[in-house]
């Protein structure tokens, strides 16, 4: 819908499709709580725009929080500021989310690739990579793993979307231009570790600030890791493993590449993602680094 993506308007199935609520639901919003307050078009169609899906979707989740509708409704009017505090203290990915991140999550919900496709170059070409990832593709990801951890989407609904921000990553990867004498960082997921989207993310956001990034996809041969690095002489190692699995599998592996690690003198490396933070807790090793997020390493180098 190209016209929808020009003006910002949705209409109430649009709305329905991104909040999950029900049209019967938002008609009784609107008219016992005044939670919106939707535009009516000359053909008496109800248009809905980015701050009317917001207020929706913060009173939905307000009231799966415990609250009552006519509560949640108080505090969005009377409260704003303690509800957007409420918002970034409880949920940090969601503040109020852009028209970009609303037609995605409409798109998703229908699992329509051609058009996540045509938003997800409308956005990047009009924001510019740096704000494109950060208040586009983090937002979306987040809420796309949360109504899936919920049960209001579907594993289908979950993969259209996630695989369709991922192949538009690898293209930007792919034309992205850095230097011939750029700095070199590597990105790997560990053995077994299939999540290789948050990777993408961070290699990025490395390439912002001048790197050249190689990336060892999902659930790479065993062995891999190190032949590369070897190879190629990075000046950093980016390890990520999202579950436990990897280190369940092997349970030798991260002392077998943290031995590795102590034997390259000009390579720095580090472990992330919350299957790592989780395996590994306390425990220390004696060459890499272990980082909950491996975004944060982004801004000390």
């Amino acid at each position: 819908m190209s016209q929808t993506r020009s003006t910002g308007i949705f209409t109430i199935q649009q709305v329905s499709d991104v909040t999950g609520l029900s049209k019967q639901v938002i008609r009784k919003w609107e008219e016992r709580y005044e939670i919106v307050q939707p535009e009516r078009l000359e053909n008496g169609y109800r248009v809905y725009r980015e701050k009317d899906v917001n207020a929706l979707l913060k009173v939905k989740t307000l009231s799966e929080k415990g609250f009552s509708i006519k509560q949640a409704v108080e505090m969005i009017k009377k409260e704003p500021e303690n509800v957007e505090s409420f918002f970034i203290a409880d949920q940090p990915e969601f503040r109020n989310f852009n028209d970009y991140v609303i037609q995605l999550l409409e798109k998703g919900s229908h699992c329509d690739e051609v058009e996540l496709n045509l938003i997800l170059q409308q956005a990047y070409h009009q924001l510019g990579l740096e704000v494109f990832i950060s208040k586009v593709i983090i937002p979306f990801l987040h809420e796309v793993g949360g109504r899936w951890e919920r049960d209001e989407w579907d594993e289908y609904q979950e993969a259209v979307s996630s695989m369709s921000v991922r192949d538009y990553l690898i293209q930007i990867r792919k034309t992205f231009q850095i230097r011939d004498d750029a700095p070199l960082v590597i990105g790997a997921c560990l053995p077994d570790e299939h999540h290789e989207l948050p990777m993408h993310i961070v290699l990025l956001q490395f390439m912002l600030r001048g790197w050249k990034t190689v990336l060892i996809g999902a659930s790479p041969a065993p062995g891999a890791i190190e032949s590369l690095v070897q190879k190629l002489k990075p000046k950093i190692v980016l390890l990520s493993a999202s579950t436990t699995l990897p280190f369940e599998k092997d349970s030798k592996l991260i002392r077998r590449l943290d031995q590795f690690a102590s034997e390259q003198e000009q390579t720095t490396f580090y472990l992330g993602g919350m299957g790592s933070h989780l395996y590994l807790k306390e425990k220390k090793l004696k060459s890499i680094h272990i980082s909950k997020d491996l975004e944060q390493i982004i801004n000390t180098k």
